[in-house]
């Protein structure tokens, strides 16, 4: 795969964070483009990321670094793409294809389908991937193989601009599938968001229990409580603009979870252990699902290595 000829002269990558930089490390490892440029908001992250080395050229300007390109990605927190679209339109070379990379689908297509000038095509996506790290320094090429990417592509898309993304993706290792903006957002609701903000949650009550101290709280900390942690470590810009832009679908999820956490609650209260082992089995088959899926590791531990402290 790494001999095969590369699909874009010129990726532009509007973001260089876990994301970003793990898709330029893809590139690189695959062959993917001639020459990868990046960019930054501030001239820190600029500089990280030259020390990394990923990219072929970096920029302090969205519009700059997108000239000339055939695929630009935006890779910034979804509640920064209206403005990144309309500072960079003008800049966008006739028949690239504008891609981005956020978790949810309905709120892109509403801030940049309008901004997109006539001639480049548009083809939204969503690589379900990802770790708790954060910045040009966490990518790697890996950190797709074998994992989902999800197009949503418009009612109108064309359809050579939207296999030779398909082809991108696939080549990046990812497993590609295509579906309905709308639809996504529900699906990922469930998956992602509202167990990312339960997971927030549950962090902040330990936080907030006057009767247990943090001490406490970071010394006894069991499997289930540790796992919380890992996920509500992730980039809080990220998930902010996240429940702001899917608001309809994660408030449908927790409606739906909330009704079931007081049926939970009842059968605790009522001693109803044939509930609660009724309930305990059937997600147990899903977590069993989840690895057959090969989408986790049925490993000890996970497959985490228990010398590794971070």
């Amino acid at each position: 795969m790494s001999d095969a000829k590369p699909l874009f002269d010129k990726v532009a990558l509007i973001g260089i964070g876990l994301i970003g930089s793990s898709i330029a490390h893809g590139i690189r490892r695959t062959k993917l483009a001639g020459h990868i440029a990046g960019y930054a908001h501030t001239p820190e992250i600029l500089e990280r990321a030259r020390k990394v080395g990923f990219a072929d050229s970096l920029y302090a300007s969205p519009a700059e670094c997108v000239g000339n390109a055939d695929l630009v990605i935006l890779a910034a927190p979804v509640g920064a793409f209206a403005e990144i679209a309309k500072e960079i339109a003008p800049s966008l070379k006739q028949g690239a294809i504008l891609s981005d990379v956020g978790s949810v689908k309905t709120a892109v297509v509403r801030d940049i389908g309008p901004r997109v000038p006539k001639g480049v095509h548009f083809i939204p996506a969503h690589p379900i991937a990802g770790t708790e790290q954060s910045g040009p320094e966490a990518g790697f090429a890996e950190l797709f193989d074998g994992r989902w990417c999800i197009l949503t592509p418009p009612e109108n898309a064309d359809s050579a601009a939207l296999e030779k993304l398909r082809a991108f993706w696939t080549r990046l290792g990812s497993r590609v599938e295509v579906m309905d903006a709308a639809h996504h957002d529900l699906v990922l609701a469930i998956t992602s968001h509202v167990p990312h903000l339960i997971a927030y949650n549950i962090v902040g009550t330990a936080d907030d229990l006057a009767a247990v101290t943090q001490s406490e709280v970071i010394k006894f900390s069991a499997g289930g409580f540790r796992d919380f942690t890992r996920i509500a470590a992730s980039d809080p810009t990220m998930w902010r603009d996240v429940f702001l832009n899917n608001k309809d679908a994660v408030l449908e999820v927790l409606g739906r979870f909330s009704e079931d956490l007081s049926a939970l609650q009842r059968a605790i209260r009522w001693g109803d252990g044939d509930a609660l082992f009724n309930l305990f089995t059937r997600t147990r088959a899903i977590r069993r699902g989840i690895i057959d899926a090969g989408q986790d590791s049925a490993a000890p531990n996970f497959g985490r290595d228990p010398a590794h402290k971070s």
